[in-house]
């Protein structure tokens, strides 16, 4: 998807002085920087505007709209298969497994191999878009934070609506200390918020600027409507005759972000474990967080009495990314928890 032929026919269109537009996101998150200075030496257009968010115009908004800002954050929901799996979890009360064969029918999710969505990668290369664009940077190559939601259960679905919250892929790209952040991963968010009620294949993106405030796109991510829309505003902006830097400003003025350090990432935390429903197991489990320093902030225990095991779901008070980590590779070594935990960051 992104070398191979796609690179090579892209690449000999720059070079023979063709004007190209693509929706590979793939291709632009990798090689963009050096398909951006072909396109600028040899003053052709390079436009990729379908590659994020399908008919959301956030790119060219980005680069025009907001050109005049200080962009700080840029985050959202990116993925539209994915936006659509959780929602219907919630509405039909199905499993994951099913409701990704519903996805495919309908043809929101690969009918072969959906995993590009479902493990974040897909959102993952349009925040590094969106990143390059956001602070006039050049495209990310750190290693960074990239979950799916294949762990997703659908009892995470029904404890999440009975605290108020709702599942979210959330794709995040922010200045933080003037070093880039960028992350893709399941988030709890409140009922009450925006981007909790974006539901269904619909993507939705805030943009966190100076002196704009915050800015708020939403839209259908993919299908053949938005990326259409998407691929003729190119069309039509190369057919005016206008020359543009594609990432805004000239790719040799492009900064060099440093990668934020992401064991310093903080959040509250879901915990779900499952356990044997025997004494002293909550406390095995609480005196084991508090040694990574991880304070409970709400508790829920359901026991299954027929099956002698109960479900354990804590919320904690905010934890950095390295303690959450540590505190859980523990609890593999603990034979009264039955599985891996399940953890899930809150956001804000």
């Amino acid at each position: 998807m992104s070398d191979g032929i796609s690179k090579k026919v892209v690449e000999t269109a720059l070079k023979n002085k063709i004007h190209v537009i693509t929706p590979n996101k793939a291709l632009i998150s990798k090689h963009g920087d050096y398909l951006g200075k072909l396109a600028e030496d040899n003053n052709i257009n390079l436009e990729f505007e379908a590659s994020v968010a399908g008919g959301i115009p956030i790119l060219r908004t980005i680069k025009e709209g907001l050109a005049t800002n200080k962009i700080l954050k840029v985050y959202g929901i990116l993925n539209g298969t994915t936006n659509y799996i959780l929602t219907d979890m919630e509405n039909s009360n199905q499993s994951f497994p099913e409701v990704l064969k519903k996805a495919q029918k309908l043809g929101y999710a690969e009918p072969g191999n959906p995993k590009l969505d479902l493990n974040g990668f897909d959102a993952f290369a349009k925040v590094r878009i969106l990143s390059a664009l956001a602070f006039n940077s050049k495209i990310s190559k750190h290693k960074c934070l990239m979950e799916g939601i294949e762990k997703i259960e659908l009892k995470d679905i029904k404890i999440a609506n009975q605290l108020d919250l709702r599942i979210k892929l959330l794709g995040i790209s922010e200045l933080k200390n003037n070093q880039l952040f960028e992350t893709v991963h399941p988030c709890l968010v409140s009922k009450k918020s925006y981007i909790g009620n974006v539901g269904g294949v619909m993507n939705a993106v805030i943009i966190e600027g100076k002196p704009v405030g915050e800015s708020i796109l939403q839209g259908e991510g993919a299908g053949p409507g938005p990326t259409s829309s998407a691929l003729l505003s190119d069309l039509l902006l190369i057919l005016k005759g206008n020359i543009n830097n594609p990432f805004g400003v000239s790719v040799s003025n492009l900064k060099s972000l440093k990668p934020y350090n992401i064991d310093n990432y903080t959040n509250s935390l879901y915990l779900r474990f499952e356990v044997k429903d025997k004494p002293g197991v909550l406390s095995q489990i609480t005196n084991r967080l508090a040694k990574y320093d991880i304070s409970v902030k709400r508790l829920i225990q359901t026991p299954d009495k027929k099956n002698n095991k109960a479900t354990i779901v804590i919320i904690t008070h905010k934890t950095s990314e390295l303690n959450s980590i540590n505190c859980l590779a523990i609890f593999k070594n603990n034979k009264n928890i039955l599985k891996t935990p399940t953890l899930i960051r809150l956001l804000g």
